[in-house]
C-alpha cells in the first residue's frame, strides 16, 4: 500500500554533503515512522536514523551513534517526504541508503524487520 522512492544519491568528497529525500506514497503518511538504513558492501544492514510519531503532530528523532551530530532527518507531511540532511560525509557513510516505513517500530526501531516498507536505495560514495 506505501512506496517509497528515494533520491539524492551520489558522489561526494570527504567533508561534503548530500540531502536525500524519500517520497512515499499513502493518505496517513503523517502517523508512521519513518527510517533511514544503510548498508555497506560485505556488511549487514545498519540503523542510521528514525522519526517516529508521537501523536498529533509530535515526532521524535534517535540517531546511530556514528551520525549523530552529521545527519539529520526531517519530514513534510504537506509532500509525503521525508529528508535525510548528510554533512561532514566520512568514507565510512559511503552505502547504498534505504527509507524505511513502518506502521508502529516500537522500541527495536533500530532493527530494519521492524518496518513494512522499503525503498529500493539510492547510492552513496564518498571519496578521500
Amino acid at each position: 500500500q506505501v512506496q517509497l522512492v528515494e533520491s539524492g544519491g551520489g558522489l561526494v568528497q570527504a567533508g561534503g554533503s548530500l540531502r536525500l529525500s524519500c517520497a512515499a506514497s499513502g493518505r496517513t503518511f503523517s502517523s508512521y515512522d519513518m527510517g533511514w538504513f544503510r548498508q555497506a558492501p560485505g556488511k549487514e544492514r545498519e540503523f542510521v536514523t528514525v522519526i517516529r510519531w508521537g501523536g498529533r503532530s509530535t515526532y521524535y528523532t534517535y540517531y546511530a551513534d556514528s551520525v549523530k551530530g552529521r545527519f539529520t532527518i526531517s519530514r513534510d507531511n504537506a509532500k509525503n517526504a521525508v529528508y535525510l540532511q548528510m554533512n561532514s560525509l566520512k568514507t565510512e557513510d559511503t552505502a547504498v541508503y534505504y527509507c524505511a516505513a513502518g506502521e508502529a517500530v516500537g522500541d527495536y526501531y533500530y532493527t530494519s524487520r521492524r518496518y513494512d516498507y522499503w525503498g529500493q536505495g539510492t547510492q552513496v560514495t564518498v571519496s578521500s
